[in-house]
């Protein structure tokens, strides 16, 4: 499931956690490093069971509605088009889809304020309104009502943001990604029928890259902080931002170490993830004291790429 971006983010905060902790266990290190990849997955699938809890809120408003003395016409004749939802029913009636959630103790019951909130907005938007009246009635209809939800609902609600701090320290600034896995494979999951509890790992080699860079960042931090140092002589390394300087540091484990991964790849993705975990300026000194230790390190040979087109 998780992408070489996202990897990277996963080793830079767990290596940025113990080297501020001052723990050298690699092992350790690692084993935090899998559960918090572990929980991305978590957070995907608790993601993914929020449209089921808002049908489970607009039941409760139409029987609310039914109960009247004296219903409005809409509510004597509610609209079920929205709890009649194809794609929603999958998600609701995927046996180990819940099974995964009930055994991780993922539930959205423990939010009905929040729910009942959000279900509130979603019906309250122009694209809601459009899908109720629309005289289609189609999967395709459907799952776009849903996608709508995950796109314009979730990434930037606040309320959301605290419960999902609140459930796990793991799943800060994971969920844009989540939610863009999550819309990627909905058609997959509406073809099946079935929702599949994803892989952490897209594959061994990806596995076997975190624990890697991770393990090579902390075993080399002390040699490549010194390699560093030689190159801001004017600087004093505790007047460098840590997270600049952990970046750094992950930029030449991973050059010196992953030999098929092109240089030109791993300036850019330290100085893309640096834009959102430093400085404004961290992407300007990242890039050039990067590129500039890098190509001093494959001119001496202590850096060696394999394949055509990999020094670029």
């Amino acid at each position: 499931m998780l992408s070489r971006r996202m990897l990277r983010i996963k080793v830079f905060k767990t290596l940025f956690g113990r080297i501020l902790s001052g723990s050298d266990s690699t092992a350790a290190a690692e084993k935090e490093l899998l559960l918090s990849c572990g929980k991305t997955v978590e957070l995907y699938l608790f993601i993914l069971s929020l449209p089921a809890a808002l049908k489970k809120a607009a039941e409760e408003k139409i029987e609310r509605g039914l109960q009247k003395f004296q219903p409005t016409p809409e509510e004597a004749n509610p609209n079920y088009k929205f709890v009649e939802n194809r794609f929603i029913s999958i998600l609701e009636n995927d046996p180990k889809f819940l099974k995964f959630l009930q055994q991780k103790g993922l539930s959205w019951s423990e939010y009905p304020a929040f729910v009942k909130k959000l279900y509130n907005t979603v019906a309250s938007q122009d694209y809601f309104t459009g899908y109720m009246e629309s005289g289609k009635n189609s999967m395709t209809e459907d799952i776009a009502l849903v996608r709508n939800i995950f796109e314009r609902e979730l990434e930037d609600n606040g309320e959301l943001a605290d419960i999902l701090e609140e459930m796990s320290l793991y799943w800060t600034d994971d969920l844009g990604y989540v939610l863009g896995s999550i819309i990627k494979n909905m058609k997959r999951i509406a073809d099946d029928g079935a929702v599949s509890v994803p892989d952490v790992f897209q594959n061994e080699d990806d596995e076997s890259y975190a624990k890697r860079l991770l393990t090579m960042s902390m075993l080399k931090y002390n040699e490549y902080t010194e390699l560093i140092a030689k190159h801001v002589p004017h600087w004093d390394l505790e007047r460098l931002v840590t997270s600049d300087l952990m970046l750094i540091v992950m930029g030449i484990t991973e050059a010196v170490t992953f030999e098929t991964i092109p240089l030109k790849v791993t300036i850019n993705e330290y100085v893309d993830i640096s834009k959102f975990y430093s400085t404004p300026n961290s992407r300007i000194f990242v890039n050039g004291l990067l590129d500039k230790i890098l190509q001093e390190l494959l001119a001496n040979g202590t850096i060696v790429k394999k394949g055509r087109g990999l020094v670029g």
